[in-house]
């Protein structure tokens, strides 16, 4: 608890006061389906270990003074006029909540934060979905308003839309609100139903790693975006050609519609069709798979799903491809693909805890002397959603 300790004295320090309370919303890393969530489909992401926290106390006015730790910054505003900062500052996050909770019609009572995280920024384990849903915990906590779950994501979702203009879908939000310890997180895209999955890495004796590539490549935005009008297009194709039922996403094609009616689209388009459709497939098969502890089948759809998104849909990249090689000729590795968006980012890999150094070695190691780029690795464990503490500590 040192670091609560930390921000406990940091917030005294910065504010005057102590904390009335600390809102903790962890990062996430999406174990499979990929480039399925908007094609309506199944995704099975994990909270993670590494969060945000937010150390607050209510104000008597109406003003919200916020301080970064981790960026040395400071912002102030009134809940009475909430304007947009230029740039990409963190304060925009904070700001971004502050105004989606009021348009909801939620009343808000002024507050002081500090904040702090252990996520790991561009990595792809969702830090700024993290920081929303923790801001969030501390405005509801404050103001004592009562907001489901889902509903709480759905407004951390609204605030990286509509306030900062990213347009991401609601899985990052969903996992960080509601992931379990020991669990990974079923979601369904098209109804926003979720199932805890029991992900029992301690008996098998297995942990998740996180492998960052240390590239971003700058095709991410637009690829992401045409391969979205890939999947639209192919849809529309198949909707003539399977006439006998609706079809209102990639998600209503099955592998049988799939092989039938292949020869209607274009190449490139039943590739993508193909990723989309057996993406969903293999997420429902890993659900199955570890409810029966069969991490042997998980790990094998894993490397299957890297397969699919780096030949398929195309959105891999050399240096993952080679991090994902390299960690299948490690004796203890699971499984492994990569995770997000692509081009870049990390990978995600199931490792036997003997394994670990190995897997330091022989991908890590190997991968930096291949690539000269700074590849690291994160051991993360499956944590709970958002929760808030009191400033002592206790839930």
């Amino acid at each position: 608890m040192g670091s609560m300790n930390d921000l406990n004295s940091s917030f005294t320090r910065f504010f005057g006061r102590a904390p009335q309370g600390i809102a903790i919303a962890p990062g996430r890393v999406n174990l499979i389906g990929e480039h399925t969530d908007y094609n309506e489909g199944f995704v099975l992401p994990v909270a993670i270990d590494r969060a945000v926290t937010v150390a607050f106390a209510p104000r008597s006015d109406r003003l919200v003074h916020a301080r970064s730790l981790d960026f040395s910054q400071d912002d102030s505003f009134s809940l009475d006029t909430i304007d947009r900062l230029e740039g990409s500052s963190w304060a925009n996050y904070v700001r971004a909540v502050a105004s989606v909770l009021q348009q909801a019609g939620y009343s808000l009572t002024g507050i002081d934060i500090a904040i702090h995280g252990d996520i790991p920024v561009g990595a792809g384990l969702s830090s700024s979905a993290a920081l929303e849903v923790a801001v969030l915990g501390a405005f509801q906590s404050t103001a004592e308003l009562e907001i489901a779950p889902r509903d709480q994501a759905l407004l951390a979702q609204r605030a990286e839309n509509q306030f900062v203009g990213v347009n991401c879908g609601v899985m990052d939000q969903m996992t960080s609100v509601l992931g379990h310890r020991g669990h990974a997180l079923f979601i369904d895209c098209r109804t926003l139903e979720t199932e805890l999955i029991p992900l029992d890495l301690a008996t098998h004796n297995l942990k998740i790693v996180v492998a960052q590539t240390g590239v971003t490549h700058t095709l991410s935005a637009s690829a992401y975006n045409q391969r979205r009008d890939e999947c639209s297009e192919a849809l529309r194709i198949l909707s003539h050609a399977i006439a006998n039922r609706p079809l209102l996403a990639l998600r209503d094609i099955t592998p049988l519609d799939l092989e039938a009616h292949a020869a209607a689209l274009p190449e490139k388009l039943a590739r993508r069709a193909r990723h989309v459709v057996n993406e969903n497939e293999r997420v429902l098969q890993s659900v199955q798979a570890l409810r029966e502890g069969d991490f042997t089948t998980f790990g094998r759809l894993l490397y299957a799903s890297h397969e699919s998104l780096s030949r398929d849909y195309e959105v891999s990249c050399p240096e993952l491809d080679l991090m994902v090689n390299l960690a299948s000729n490690v004796e203890g590795v699971v499984g492994a693909r990569m995770t997000g968006a692509g081009f870049g980012g990390c990978t995600v890999n199931l490792v036997h805890e003997e394994a670990l150094d190995r897997f330091r070695d022989d991908v890590i190691k190997t991968y930096r002397a291949q690539t000269g780029l700074p590849g690291e690795m994160y051991v993360c464990r499956p944590a709970d959603g958002l929760h808030i503490v009191s400033a002592g500590g206790s839930t």
